[in-house]
């Protein structure tokens, strides 16, 4: 998130949301943790889920962007699935982190107007890995169906920031190693 007002009402937000939860988070909460007014808040945003949405939007939009920067430097289907990779973790584990435990366990909490708005830019960010896989698959770097593939890749990644440590044995290279073995490993 950014450093602006708006930005630091979401990242506030982010945090709270993944700390106690969006039902349990207050815009007096928010309000606080920026050290504004609660009024204040409604400068920026409509309502509570509306913060909650923009949240999602933003941490899509950023780490899309992340991909498609991480992708142009990539010349061969390998060295884009380990950008990719490289890019989900950082999400999940690094900078972005709350924000994408928000859009995970808060998906629930957007009315069905908000979340199609959501999965629509979550199908872009999806048909980058998507494209990706199914260029490996042509070359036999893969051979399970791209969107299973994708699949399990997620969830491998999603899960990591449960037990992945950067200061412990593992490093970041190391994990990011061990999962494109993983994913290319049924060429073999």
């Amino acid at each position: 998130m950014d450093d602006t007002p708006r930005g630091k009402v979401l990242s506030a937000a982010g945090h709270l949301f993944r700390e106690h939860g969006y039902e349990r988070t207050t815009v007096r909460d928010i309000a606080a943790a920026v050290g504004i007014q609660s009024g204040s808040l409604f400068h920026h945003f409509a309502s509570k889920e509306d913060i909650l949405k923009a949240v999602m939007i933003d941490v899509i939009r950023f780490n899309t962007a992340r991909m498609r920067n991480a992708l142009a430097e990539a010349h061969d289907p390998q060295a884009k699935l380990r950008a990719l990779i490289t890019c989900e973790l950082e999400s999940i584990v690094g900078d972005t982190r709350e924000a994408m435990a928000v859009l995970v366990h808060c998906w629930d909490s957007l009315s069905e107007d908000r979340q199609a708005e959501v999965l629509a830019l979550r199908k872009i960010y999806e048909e980058l890995w998507l494209d990706a896989l199914r260029e490996a698959a042509k070359l036999n770097l893969i051979t399970v169906d791209p969107f299973i593939l994708r699949r399990l890749i997620a969830g491998m990644i999603s899960w990591s920031n449960t037990w992945f440590d950067p200061r412990g044995s593992m490093s970041f290279a190391e994990l990011i190693d061990t999962i494109l073995q993983l994913v290319t490993r049924s060429a073999r």
